[in-house]
């Protein structure tokens, strides 16, 4: 199985983060939004009615925020059916999302571990980790996989002493 994609796709994701994802009020946002609430903005095509302007009406944690690919892979897995269209979505979806997120930011650190000088050994347990996420549909962090990227992410403190993480 390839790696999924680890860069946010909106034109191929149900808007989970505009509904799974909590806001508060401040330099970042221009409101107050809890999660499982669908942004105000948030129009009924899982699209941004502000997206050109997001800066300027206040939106800035929008244009930060990346999923690092979860969004689009749930909305895969439920084969781009949405909780906008189907309300019995919603929780399904929105657990999907917060459990694909974890993946794929364990996919993230596991990426970048591979640029450190891993000797063999390291480099067969990173390959076996990334392939358990590839092969995710969802992974809580209490599993064994999490478990295991865990150890070989402190396994690596040695060769991260010293290092910039520029």
């Amino acid at each position: 199985m390839t790696s999924p994609s680890l860069k946010a796709d909106c034109q191929t994701c149900t808007a989970l983060c505009c509904m799974a994802l909590a806001f508060d009020k401040s330099e970042m946002f221009a409101i107050d939004k809890p999660a499982g609430v669908a942004c105000p903005n948030l129009g009924p095509d899982h699209r941004c009615t502000i997206h050109a302007a997001l800066k300027s009406k206040g939106f800035q944690g929008c244009i930060n925020y990346d999923c690092e690919g979860a969004g689009q892979r749930v909305s895969a897995m439920f084969s781009m059916r949405s909780w906008q269209d189907d309300p019995a979505l919603l929780i399904p979806m929105l657990k999907a999302f917060h459990a694909m997120r974890q993946v794929h930011q364990r996919l993230v650190l596991l990426t970048a571990a591979a640029d450190l000088p891993l000797d063999t050994g390291q480099k067969s347990t990173l390959h076996r980790l990334q392939q358990k996420l590839a092969d995710a549909s969802i992974c809580s962090p209490q599993s064994q996989i999490a478990k295991d990227i865990q150890a070989f992410l402190e396994s690596l403190a040695p060769l991260l002493r010293g290092k910039s993480m520029n």
